[in-house]
């Protein structure tokens, strides 16, 4: 029991040092030309996509610090064809003052977005609202972005547990879950017995089972590497297009799935007067994009409200420039990642158990 409490006092250290390590580096450098500390560009720049898996800076007071970080590839299609770089061109300068020259183009990243500099431009010029004035951004940006970067190591992740766990029960009719196996099962068992067959039906939740397991253990993961410090939060939950792209593929899924008696509910609905059928029509086709709108939102406002609130309380000692402020900020903190650790399995379970709700809606046969 000793160890085991030494252990967790470990790890909570070794989580808050790099948490600082990662904050005060987005400190540094928005603080690097930029005049006083800005939480809230700090707080936007934190949870916004990036070129680059920034993990660390040291000797960040230097003129030339050094960067500890794992450069992605730059892929822009412009007027003049595809252009390819490493995102390390940029030296971590996200105020558009790098500018990077490739196949007679001049680019710039401005707060995370690549552009391209007018044929005439040495610099870049800002309008009032810090938009560019001589430049433009590409027509298409196949960048591989940290978000990118993490949804290819999550699948990999994912690859590898299951496909341990299915070659065991694979080799052994009779086997008894050990190691990955024994974590995996019990949790699939739940996603069966207390989402799948209750949402959707005993005799018709197997063909959604594959879809609800991957979209529930694909978020729940997700989530978790965005709770990571050292990955300077990885936020792929809080990506609007990410949440829209599961949210469209489960509209899909329940559009195709609908019944006679589902498509008769939404454009006819049995059992009320005719005048009240033409009044319930637009809202339940309304209500057929509001649904996976609001799983959308619900999964993207939640996962960045957390990350926004525990950026907020670190930024406290910045703000004040008050070391006594720190032990105030650093136990709210922890206090709201612990809860954010038990939020990211129970947004996944939400979108998991909304989405089959829609599915057995959709499968419902008619009651007499």
């Amino acid at each position: 029991m000793k160890l085991s409490n030494l252990k967790s006092k470990l790890l909570i250290i070794l989580f808050l040092f790099f948490g600082f390590v990662g904050f005060a580096k987005d400190d540094n450098e928005a603080d690097h030309g930029q005049g006083e500390f800005d939480p809230k560009e700090m707080i936007l720049h934190h949870v916004k996509d990036a070129y680059g898996m920034h993990i660390a800076t040291l000797n960040a007071q230097d003129e030339h610090p050094t960067h500890l970080s794992i450069p992605l590839p730059v892929i822009v299609y412009t007027d003049k064809g595809l252009t390819v770089f490493s995102s390390a061109a940029f030296h971590h300068d996200y105020h558009g003052h790098e500018i990077v020259e490739r196949d007679a183009q001049r680019f710039i990243n401005l707060h995370e977005k690549v552009y391209v500099l007018d044929p005439e431009a040495t610099m870049v010029k800002l309008d009032q609202e810090g938009h560019p004035l001589n430049a433009h951004r590409p027509k298409f940006d196949l960048s591989i972005t940290r978000n990118v970067f993490m949804m290819w190591v999550s699948i990999a992740l994912l690859l590898f547990i299951f496909l341990s766990a299915a070659r065991r029960y694979k080799k052994e009719e009779n086997y008894v879950p050990s190691g990955i196996a024994s974590f995996v099962e019990p949790l699939i068992v739940f996603v069966r017995d207390e989402i799948g067959k209750p949402m959707i039906g005993a005799h018709k939740y197997k063909p959604y089972m594959p879809y609800l397991l991957t979209i529930f253990f694909f978020i729940w993961i997700n989530n978790i590497f965005g709770l990571i410090p050292i990955l300077n939060g990885a936020n792929l939950s809080g990506n609007i297009a990410f949440t829209f792209t599961l949210a469209v593929l489960t509209f899909i899924i329940t559009t195709f799935s609908g019944n006679k008696n589902y498509w008769k509910h939404i454009f006819w609905m049995p059992g009320v007067p005719v005048p009240m059928k033409i009044f319930l029509m637009p809202i339940e086709i309304i209500g057929m994009f509001v649904k996976p709108i609001s799983l959308m939102i619900r999964l993207f406002a939640n996962i960045t409200a957390g990350h926004v609130i525990i950026l907020a309380l670190m930024s406290l000692i910045f703000v004040f420039k008050s070391v006594a402020i720190a032990p105030v900020s650093v136990a709210f903190s922890l206090f709201i990642t612990v809860i954010e650790v038990i939020v990211t399995a129970i947004q996944a379970y939400i979108f998991t158990i909304l989405s089959a709700l829609y599915f057995g809606m959709a499968t419902e046969e008619e009651h007499h």
